[in-house]
């Protein structure tokens, strides 16, 4: 819950302005004390002295306390006074800023400096933190700490020592075991199975769940899901025990068919399957993970009627394939600004890091090729996830069409985690600027011959000219290839009017950008090259107003 303090005409503005992109409301100063135990995040639309002194009294632990962010009265600035990372009133002061104009003022040291701190390694692994996370992050900042990830997980890029020759002075270990005199972090990578007699005590089940802990070693905080037979769906000791978790559970004959070191004939022929516990954990990860490999690392320990397994989900190389859009900064999404900072390599054309590098952590590495050498960067991308990296893969516009997503993937096995973040494509950021005309069916085709024959394009011209199709032609001209658009356009001659609308944007939302349209009769092919997006209207596509626009096909009376 996000909620608006306002005391000025000016502040409710500025809050009502913000409240529907927050799902927030706006509330009198009076009602700050009773809703504090409630809230996520708070917005106060006043001085950040006065702001200080309203929640001074309230704020209790930096872990659990709701990020604070202040804006000033002439919306200038949009302040993260506490809470900037765990309470999320950095991000939230970035998101104010965008809606208001206004300029983020963040003072967290590690975002401040854009570099990795503790908190960052632990969102991106859905971990917590143990141990002295404050002095983990100063003595990251300082070059003072080492990071060791025994597990191999895609962590972020993380602060190199500054003096590799002195011995780092803090200890960072990304793990789910204990190990004491670090600074751990704690990813949920265990899933422990249960099985039982029926009745069984729920203190018989916490005791035997502990010993996960206590005898092997296992931080519980590591648990990720807990998972039995589904006879045991009801269990109300194994219930009791794991609250407020939840107890995910399968068929007999499904446990029945995963491979168990310790299988048990009177277990078979009591529930239907030689194992729960084991069975149950093995299972369960496999399923959690994805993909991933899962390996048993406790075997089932045995408690009074009871009995409880580990299996751990084993990480694996990450990779994000980035759209960033037409080129604007403004049209490209966060969730691509989110994920450069999250990956450790960045690879991608030349031109298009550099459009980014800003955005990129300290210790970034960075590959960058040229044009031509799309599958190799593909392959690259493909080969550094499946070492345990994370890798950003990026490309212009949306990285599905007609762009590096395909490549990729269609070498991207299940040992890496694939995450694709959209982008505002050419043909939408074209659309844009010339009015309306993907308003009804419409069709994506590419004149390049580099990888589909010119017969085979030529059917497809064809078949969109002959269905009244609205059609975006990629890669339209070139030096080399400089007859194709006019041989395509004769073709829709066949079955539009003569004038059909066509349009032509260059350099969308780039320096240079030119927006152009003519009727289909007089468009001149010599005027477009590799960087603009043609699209031809339907037989009912209209200029109106010197905009294209092709009606959805509702009947207005």
């Amino acid at each position: 819950m996000i909620a608006l303090f306002a005391v000025t005409d000016a502040g409710r503005r500025a809050a009502a302005e913000v409240a529907p992109a927050l799902d927030a409301q706006v509330h009198p100063l009076d009602e700050l004390q009773r809703l504090w135990p409630r809230l996520d995040a708070a917005v106060f639309f006043l001085a950040t002295g006065a702001t200080v002194r309203l929640v001074a009294p309230l704020l209790a632990d930096k872990q659990t306390d709701p990020g604070v962010v202040c804006v000033d009265e002439a919306r200038r600035f949009a302040v993260a006074v506490t809470g900037g990372h765990e309470g999320g009133a950095n991000a939230l002061a970035e998101r104010v800023g965008a809606l208001l104009g206004a300029q983020p003022v963040i003072t967290t040291a590690s975002d401040a400096t854009a570099t990795t701190g503790i908190q960052d390694m632990a969102a991106a692994l859905d971990a917590v933190v143990d141990g002295d996370a404050a002095a983990a992050g100063r003595a990251l900042l300082d070059g003072a700490a080492v990071v060791e990830n025994p597990l191999a997980f895609p962590l972020p890029p993380t602060p190199v020592p500054r003096h590799p020759a002195v011995r780092p002075g803090h200890r960072i270990v990304v793990t789910d075991r204990l190990e004491a005199d670090v600074t751990r972090v704690v990813p949920r990578t265990l899933v422990l199975g249960i099985g039982s007699a029926r009745g069984v005590a729920a203190a018989a089940v916490a005791d035997t769940v502990r010993r996960i802990e206590t005898e092997h070693g296992f931080d519980l905080r590591a648990v990720r899901a807990y998972a039995s037979v589904d006879l045991k769906a009801d269990e109300a000791g194994i219930l009791a025990a794991i609250a407020p978790a939840e107890l995910r559970t399968y068929p007999a004959q499904v446990l029945a068919g995963v491979a168990v070191p310790n299988p048990s004939e009177v277990v078979r022929a009591e529930v239907g399957t030689p194992s729960v516990a084991e069975a149950a954990a093995l299972h369960a990860a496999a399923e959690l993970g994805g993909g991933a490999p899962v390996e048993l690392v406790v075997e089932k320990v045995k408690g009074e009627n009871v009995t409880v397994a580990a299996a751990r989900i084993r990480p694996r190389g990450r990779l994000a394939i980035i759209g960033l859009g037409p080129g604007a900064a403004d049209l490209r999404v966060p969730r691509a600004e989110a994920e450069l900072r999250r990956a450790s390599v960045v690879v991608g054309l030349d031109q298009y890091v550099e459009q980014v590098r800003h955005l990129l952590r300290p210790g970034t590495e960075v590959r960058v090729s040229g044009l031509g050498d799309e599958e190799q960067r593909a392959a690259d991308a493909v080969a550094l996830a499946t070492k345990g990296r994370a890798v950003a893969l990026i490309g212009s516009g949306d990285a599905g069409v007609y762009a590096m997503a395909s490549p990729a993937l269609q070498q991207a096995g299940a040992d890496i985690e694939v995450v694709g973040v959209p982008g505002v494509t050419a043909s939408l950021a074209a659309a844009a600027l010339l009015g309306a005309p993907l308003g009804h069916d419409h069709v994506l085709i590419s004149l390049s011959d580099l990888h589909t024959p010119w017969p085979v394009i030529e059917k497809r011209i064809a078949a969109a000219a002959e269905a009244d199709l609205v059609t975006c032609f990629y890669n339209p001209r070139s030096r080399d290839r400089h007859w194709q658009l006019g041989a395509a356009l004769d073709a829709f001659r066949a079955y539009r009017p003569p004038s059909t609308p066509v349009g032509a944007v260059r350099q969308a939302s780039r320096a240079g950008q030119r927006v152009w349209a003519a009727p289909l009769a007089e468009f001149d092919p010599t005027e477009v090259d590799m960087l603009t997006t043609v699209v031809v209207g339907s037989s009912a596509t209209r200029m109106v107003a010197g905009r294209m626009v092709t009606p959805r096909g509702y009947r207005w009376s």
